[in-house]
């Protein structure tokens, strides 16, 4: 059989998206040789949905807030991309020093913030976040977006910026400050903003950052965020996205040893992450049906 080969758009380098697209590659790569996944770097999930919709890639990540807004037609027409998998769950939050005197977002406003690289979903999420709570990212704050999502830790380090923006377990960009020699701070919203938020942007869910998910994290870290997902462009055959499915479930525990917050690209949790079980590739159903995860 003639080795299929798909390209995989991730986002900036030193970001999450670079760092898990390379973990997927490789296990889909050694669960079935037939295929050939081969990363790519783009500017991030608002880059990824117009070249997956134009067949640039086939497929890519994205973070859930631009996914939604695709899916629901917010802003754009409704796209016909579809999901392969759930990624992981995306908790959105903030990261200072741990010498720094702010302990709440509230405490961040007026001060340079990074929010992100410019075409990464997780500058869309602090947007839902901070107008959940009645701030505007770039009124109430001196928001910075980076070239490279890499870029950010160092700014936090050196007192360029207040804070930084990331979510999820296991970020790149808030490892390396909580792995600096003074440590880090984590703020993420309060338990009244959390309702705030949910109120006003009912699709962002209550998510939990475990302790000891970060360097001198003793606490458990709540917030609100939403899961990202693999897409991929519309005109992928049904039997390809069939065997993309089988060889990501196969390798779930490959994939999780080896990348922490990969352990909950599962089955199981992109049925339950989709928004619709039709957003769901035709492909991916077929073989989810067949290994019972899916009535």
């Amino acid at each position: 059989m003639k080795k299929l080969v798909l390209s995989l758009g991730t986002a900036t380098p030193g970001g999450g998206f670079p760092l898990y697209g390379g973990a997927v590659a490789e296990v889909i790569n050694q669960t079935d040789s037939s295929i050939s996944i081969e990363p790519r770097n783009t500017k991030g999930s608002t880059e990824n949905i117009p070249l997956l919709e134009a067949g640039n890639l086939d497929l890519a990540l994205v973070t859930g807030e631009p996914a939604y807004e695709a899916f629901a037609g917010i802003g754009r027409p409704r796209t016909n991309l579809k999901i392969i998998a759930a990624m992981y769950s995306t908790p959105g939050m903030f990261v200072v020093r741990a010498d720094s005197p702010y302990k709440s977002i509230r405490d961040l406003v007026g001060k340079p913030i990074a929010f992100g690289a410019r075409g990464s979903g997780l500058v869309i999420l602090s947007r839902y976040v901070l107008d959940g709570i009645g701030l505007d990212q770039d009124k109430d704050f001196q928001a910075i977006y980076l070239d490279n999502a890499g870029d950010g830790p160092a700014m936090v380090l050196d007192g360029r910026v207040a804070a930084l923006w990331g979510g999820g377990l296991g970020w790149p960009g808030f490892t390396l400050v909580a792995r600096s020699s003074g440590g880090a701070r984590f703020i993420a919203p309060n338990e009244d903003e959390v309702a705030r938020i949910r109120d006003k942007h009912a699709f962002l869910k209550s998510m939990t950052v475990p302790a000891e998910s970060y360097p001198g994290q003793s606490a458990p870290i709540h917030s609100v965020g939403s899961w990202s997902f693999i897409l991929v462009r519309p005109t992928l055959d049904d039997d390809v996205a069939y065997r993309l499915t089988r060889a990501l479930h196969r390798a779930e525990d490959a994939l999780g040893k080896r990348l922490k917050q990969a352990r909950e690209t599962t089955a199981a949790n992109t049925v339950a992450a989709a928004p619709r079980l039709e957003l769901i590739h035709p492909g991916v159903l077929r073989y989810l049906r067949e290994a019972g995860v899916v009535r």
